[in-house]
């Protein structure tokens, strides 16, 4: 059984019934969207421009060019990166070698990309959202074929280091919709106030109360405070569904 959760956290997490381990999170289609003045938002990029924009932003990536690839994502996930955070991203992923774009669908103000992109580490499918201007407002990557327990630890590291959009990556794309990157942000830095400074990320373990198409994963996470579990849920195809951090972290330990 999983710790209750209190207010401030109960919005990154799906998590109620942890007999069952079953999302409670329903998502209801969003109004129309406007601008910040209220005002209707800018419609969708057309099917050709939207091929365009993504394959510019593959190519970017191909040439490791971080400064391109920082002005490729929009305004809000600028905000919480830096040219010098994707360059150190860029380093410590495999090359791209080649892409090819699967398909298209756009929305009323957003369009979808797949990819199909090959890497020195082997072959992988990518999903890029773009807004109404072709910047990138989220991503993710299909993970399916992975180990559950390391797709959990990397959506830790990623958060741990910094990397808010990269951890983003990883929830599935509704709960990408309700916890944006600065949520991710704002909730770490928050737990951090309680825990003390983030120090490693320890082991990584799946849950016995898993089932096929619900995986708990255990990540052990050691700040200068304490030590404590981060629990993440991930669904049958490896897409994080839910996020517990500690309400109540262990406190600290005396010394031996």
């Amino acid at each position: 059984m999983l710790r209750s959760l209190s207010p401030t956290l109960a919005a990154l997490s799906l998590v109620a019934g942890m007999a069952s381990l079953a999302p409670i999170l329903h998502l209801t289609p969003p109004a129309a969207a406007q601008s910040a003045n209220g005002t209707p938002a800018a419609p969708a990029l057309s099917v050709e421009q939207a091929r365009a924009a993504a394959t510019r932003i593959l190519e970017t990536i191909k040439r490791g060019d971080a400064n391109a690839r920082f002005a490729q994502f929009a305004p809000e996930r600028q905000a919480i990166t830096s040219p010098s955070m994707i360059a150190a991203t860029m380093r410590s992923q495999p090359k791209l070698l080649s892409y090819e774009l699967l398909s298209v669908r756009s929305g009323l103000n957003s369009s979808t990309v797949e990819a199909e992109i090959r890497t020195a580490a082997g072959d992988r499918v990518v999903f890029m959202v773009l807004n109404p201007q072709g910047k990138i407002t989220r991503y993710y990557i299909d993970r399916t074929d992975d180990d559950t327990s390391k797709v959990a630890r990397q959506f830790v590291e990623a958060v741990s280091t910094g990397n808010f959009i990269t951890a983003n990556s990883f929830l599935s794309p509704d709960f990408q919709k309700e916890i944006p990157p600065e949520a991710l942000q704002r909730k770490w830095l928050g737990l951090q106030r309680i825990t003390g400074n983030f120090v490693r990320v320890g082991r990584a373990v799946e849950s016995g109360e898993s089932t096929p198409d619900t995986r708990l994963v255990l990540v052990n996470v050691e700040f200068n405070r304490l030590t404590d579990n981060l629990f993440v849920i991930l669904n049958g195809s490896n897409q994080i569904t839910g996020v517990d951090f500690p309400e109540e972290p262990a406190q600290p330990q005396p010394v031996r």
